[in-house]
């Protein structure tokens, strides 16, 4: 079957019925300076092996996070993902599941979708669990519009901890909605200008923990201060495995928990896709976005899996929509419950011991390079640093030593003026002969 099946006189006809005596025609509407007059630059045809051959070139330009030491974080993380995870799937009855628009009698992705419900639950310390968002940084947005139709107000304070690139997801879809969003000045420790600023008008107050510089913070002061004034507390978190050994949102106080789930489950995937957690108290619960799987009986008696609220505008009037998200990542879900059901309680908190224990020899080798500072004690997996001169150059430098050196917070945030800062992560694939290269690659560039 040919790719392009109309010929000219097929087309001449689709014209003709209506009513365009061109193609031109039917882009009348976009403006001329938007137009591209010739071709692009881009071979007409070519054969399945040239293509083949083009895209295997274009792949080899990439390296993968495996090819060599590599401390890549600020909200990615490289994790073990056992095979069985993509062995199981990959298997048809889930590889082409999607949107259970007749839940009834998508009894098998129901209760994927509630065991997963389950778990976020627990690990958030909340009550309920919908069943997953796009990702961590439109859950987050998701959550400021939340607590607009909960508080009726219309303020959300961003803490200067929180990643910049979610500050800026949120920025972008709550400003359609005639939100204030107030983002603070990025800070490596932000609990004191948080505190300060909330006031009478806010609806809600957003802070990640461990935050975009690695920082850990118990965020029980911050929750006070907000209720006290009448706004919500939501929690963000980019890296799921901090759960398995940090206090939950929950048990700080938090109403809304969002996270970023790839940790668990997923690989990096050269940025996607990803998975985005969303829990909230249970007195909150019809105002959550996204939709809701519950456990039932059926009329023999029977357990069975609903779907109990869905609040998109697929299933409900669009006014009545709380979200307008229509993917879930169901699969990205369905990997995040089979490893964290592979892992249970004990091996979650192993994991993430073996991610702190990582992080603190990576903390103690590069505190040992003159001229690098290491700018917070309170970390989990990553940290922020402080290196002589520009962060940006000193990564790329290093790249021709084999070592990805991180996350330049410049390049999260060009206007933060923090030029000099570097985040480091390291996971439980992190070895010591990984932080060995990267200390010697430093002192190298630094010209110790």
């Amino acid at each position: 079957m040919r790719y392009l099946p109309l010929t000219p006189a097929d087309r001449a006809e689709m014209l003709g019925v209506i009513g365009a005596a061109t193609i031109d025609d039917l882009f009348v509407d976009v403006p001329a300076a938007a137009r591209h007059a010739d071709l692009f630059d881009l071979p007409l045809q070519a054969g399945e092996l040239e293509v083949e051959r083009e895209l295997s070139a274009l792949a080899a330009r990439n390296r993968a996070a495996g090819a060599g030491p590599f401390f890549c974080g600020a909200g990615a993380y490289r994790h073990h993902v056992p095979a069985s995870v993509d062995h199981l799937i990959q298997r048809s009855e889930f590889l082409t599941s999607y949107t259970p628009y007749q839940p009834e009698i998508a009894q098998g992705t129901l209760q994927v979708l509630f065991e997963f419900q389950t778990q976020v639950a627990a690990l958030t310390g909340l009550d309920v669990a919908n069943a997953s968002m796009y990702d961590g940084s439109t859950a987050c947005a998701e959550a400021v519009m939340m607590a607009q139709r909960v508080t009726r107000r219309e303020k959300a304070i961003l803490s200067g901890g929180l990643h910049p690139h979610y500050a800026a997801t949120t920025q972008t879809i709550a400003h359609a909605e005639g939100m204030e969003i107030v983002r603070q000045a990025a800070a490596v420790d932000a609990e004191a200008a948080v505190l300060d600023a909330i006031d009478a008008e806010t609806a809600c107050v957003v802070v990640q923990t461990p935050n975009v510089f690695g920082v850990v913070t118990d965020v029980s002061r911050i929750a006070q201060a907000a209720h006290a004034a009448g706004a919500l507390m939501i929690v963000v978190t980019t890296e799921a495995v901090a759960y398995g050994l940090l206090k939950s949102p929950g048990e700080m106080g938090a109403d809304i928990a969002v996270a970023e789930g790839q940790s668990i489950g997923n690989g990096l995937n050269f940025g996607g896709p990803y998975l985005g957690l969303f829990a909230v108290r249970e007195k909150l619960v019809r105002l959550m976005p996204g939709r809701l799987c519950g456990e039932t009986l059926d009329a023999d008696g029977r357990r069975g899996f609903v779907l109990t609220l869905s609040t998109r505008e697929q299933h409900i009037r669009r006014e009545k929509a709380t979200s307008n998200i229509c993917t879930n990542s169901g699969l990205c879900a369905l990997a995040f419950t089979i490893h964290l059901s592979l892992l249970g309680e004990a091996g979650l908190r192993e994991l993430a011991l073996l991610n702190h224990s990582a992080a603190r020899d990576l903390a103690t080798a590069v505190a040992a390079v003159a001229g690098v500072e290491v700018l917070t004690s309170r970390f989990f997996n990553e940290i922020a640093v402080r290196v002589p001169g520009d962060a940006g150059a000193l990564v790329e430098a290093m790249l021709a030593d084999g070592v990805v050196a991180g996350v330049p917070f410049s390049r999260l945030d060009p206007a933060a003026g923090l030029d000099d800062v570097l985040l480091l992560a390291a996971t439980e694939t992190t070895t010591r002969d990984d932080i060995a290269a990267l200390v010697s690659a430093l002192r190298r560039r630094i010209g110790q």
